[in-house]
């Protein structure tokens, strides 16, 4: 089957998007490709495609749980094998997935940049029949990227095991800097980039200073109208924000780390079917998330970096619609985006006292502990040892992001169930076990592929099914499974936190200060590109966005919060050629600050001047030197 065919039959798509045909087959001739694509730019197709189109495995790096299990949950969706590992699963669950995937049961094996190092994968990895590895949000292994993750540096290790597999990198979000750190830290034999724009000619980028957000978040929600995403930054404020939005008659809720997964899974199930119209959110909502007709962003607070807003803002307008980006800042937000930068980066000392905590408040002795997951009751945990919950929280992200822990605290873990016997044994335990013949009946067509994996079940379904009390259905089966039949996993609705080794002396715990101090000012440099951002009046916002990231030759939108002010001037195709004629012999022979331009071209209207400067500062005409005089670049002349 040809890459096309398996798209149709697969996806029910009859065509590729731009460039998506083009990677693949760089992948399938076995190239090292870089793929950078916008978000919503269909960038899994990517690597699912190839994975159908060659005989093996397809293991896929990924950081995000909740992204891998939906990534899963689609897949098998559409007849095709897929698994992932990630902490909290239980150890028979895990040697059920290598065991499948050694035994070509499996297409498509997520795991966490953490799980690569460990003693578990590095002993099945010569078994594993892999054709391709997929790095997503490939981002993350640069140090100069704003999401760095050290984990990722230790991906191309695997290289020297697979010397002839090829390796796909995937991010929406890479400076031309990150781009080559990216090839260069995961080991191309060549440098290969699929570049896809980042523009977006329906999404429209507005700032707006405003002292009553609430009042002009109203207006938004009235104007635009349709589905929409508020972020917040703080979990109290999603509350108060949708409160307000309620109770002004808009259909609005709130949705937070915080909130139990019962009710989360409510609140995005009800948002993704239309029932609810406005989510207002931390950035826990969102990643892994496509609904097609969001039709506003709107950040009530100034985001971190340039990379994570246009992430979030791109989740506007995926249907081609036209769309909103909005940020809504007052002069308090820019002093606590800085004050915020500084409260992320908890002291080394802290961060190892957490450390410290965590193997006593498990338990751990010193040297055990290794690939062991546990519920964790995070504000138990903080009250115990006295730790402020904003600090405990940025210390656990460190730890996670050096590889130390996993956490996971965002992901439903449904009850699962697998049966670890063979159908003849089965058959004849039925025999002998009359009453369980017709539950063991009931799961079998109830579910399917019990035999070969954990599949979800639901023990309230079950009941009903049965006739009977959801506890007579777990009673059975935890018989069952005291009967060495089966394993049953109930559910679990806690966070759970992973040892990805063992436990170190507290000593031993390396953060190195030079990193540290080195990602803060990474992190210092993406926050003050962001300010300037929002403070800025010229060029366009798409411009100045796609300028980031390396594009230098695009085109004013006409429709963002600069070009509508720019464009109420009123400047005519004549009085803009008047001015140029002028302003051209007098930029190319000396710089001039704008002041000694006023002087020598007398009688020219200074705001329609302004407007022209601009202009030919939006399209790298002239520049501006350290002194904020223009000057005509001779590569225009």
């Amino acid at each position: 089957m040809n890459i096309r065919e398996i798209l149709t039959q697969y996806w029910g798509y009859r065509s590729f998007r731009p460039l998506q045909e083009e990677v693949i087959k760089s992948v399938l001739a076995g190239h090292d490709t870089l793929a950078l694509f916008p978000t919503g730019g269909g960038k899994s197709l990517l690597y699912q495609v190839p994975a159908l189109a060659q005989n093996g495995l397809t293991l896929v790096v990924s950081p995000l749980i909740a992204l891998m299990k939906d990534q899963v949950n689609n897949l098998k969706e559409r007849g095709i094998n897929a698994a992932a590992l990630f902490s909290g699963l239980h150890a028979h669950e895990r040697d059920l997935v290598y065991a499948n995937a050694i035994n070509g049961k499996t297409k498509l094996l997520y795991v966490s940049p953490e799980r690569l190092v460990t003693e578990g994968f590095r002993e099945n990895l010569p078994y594993l029949d892999i054709n391709l590895v997929a790095v997503d949000e490939a981002h993350c292994i640069s140090q100069w990227g704003y999401d760095f993750r050290p984990p990722y540096l230790q991906i191309a290790e695997i290289r020297d095991y697979i010397p002839r597999v090829p390796l796909l990198a995937l991010t929406a979000t890479a400076t031309p800097d990150i781009v080559k750190d990216i090839q260069k830290q995961l080991k191309f034999k060549k440098e290969n980039l699929f570049w896809k724009s980042f523009g977006r000619s329906n999404l429209v980028y507005v700032v707006q200073h405003e002292e009553d957000k609430t009042g002009r978040l109203e207006k938004i929600a009235q104007n635009i109208g349709g589905t929409g995403i508020v972020y917040v930054r703080r979990r109290k404020k999603t509350v108060e924000y949708a409160h307000h939005l309620r109770y002004k008659g808009f259909s609005a809720d709130h949705y937070h780390a915080g909130v139990d997964m019962p009710t989360r899974n409510k609140k995005q199930n009800d948002w993704m079917a239309g029932k609810t119209k406005i989510m207002v959110s931390t950035n826990a909502f969102g990643m892994g998330i496509d609904k097609p007709d969001v039709r506003f962003v709107v950040h009530l607070d100034i985001p971190d970096s340039i990379e994570s807003y246009f992430q979030e803002a791109g989740r506007a307008g995926r249907d081609g619609k036209r769309s909103y980006a909005v940020i809504l800042y007052d002069k308090g937000d820019l002093l606590k985006a800085r004050e915020q930068l500084d409260a992320t980066y908890p002291d080394i000392s802290e961060i190892k006292r957490v450390y410290e905590a965590l193997g006593n408040y498990f338990q751990l002795a010193v040297g055990s502990g290794g690939e062991n997951t546990f519920e964790f009751d995070i504000p138990d945990f903080a009250r115990r040892y006295g730790f402020k919950m904003f600090v405990l929280y940025n210390a656990l992200k460190f730890l996670e992001k050096d590889g130390y822990i996993a956490l996971n605290e965002t992901v439903k873990n449904p009850s699962r169930l697998h049966i670890d016997v063979d159908k003849e044994t089965l058959y004849r335990f039925q025999l002998e076990q009359k009453r369980m013949d017709d539950f063991i009946k009931l799961l079998l067509r109830s579910y399917s592929g019990l035999f070969v994996q954990f599949t979800s079940i639901n023990e309230r379904v079950l009941a009903q099914r049965l006739n009977a009390q959801e506890k007579d259905v777990v009673d059975k089966l935890k018989y069952l499974q005291k009967q060495k039949i089966l394993t049953y996993i109930p559910a679990n609705e806690k966070p759970l936190l992973t040892f990805m080794k063992e436990r170190q002396e507290t000593k031993n715990i390396y953060i190195s200060e030079e990193n540290y101090h080195k990602r803060k000012e990474v992190q210092q440099s993406r926050m003050d590109a962001m300010l300037a951002y929002v403070q800025s009046n010229s060029p366009c916002r798409s411009v100045q966005l796609l300028k980031y990231f390396g594009e230098y030759n695009s085109q004013r939108c006409g429709l963002c919060d600069v070009c509508v002010r720019h464009n109420k001037m009123g400047l005519t195709k004549k009085d803009f050629n008047g001015i140029i004629e002028k302003l051209y012999p007098l930029l190319t022979s000396d710089a001039y600050s704008f002041e000694a331009i006023t002087n020598n071209l007398k009688g020219v209207n200074q705001q329609k001047l302004l407007e022209v400067l601009r202009f030919l500062m939006d399209k790298g005409k002239i520049s501006q030197d350290e002194k904020h005089r223009y000057q005509w670049r001779k590569s225009h002349n």
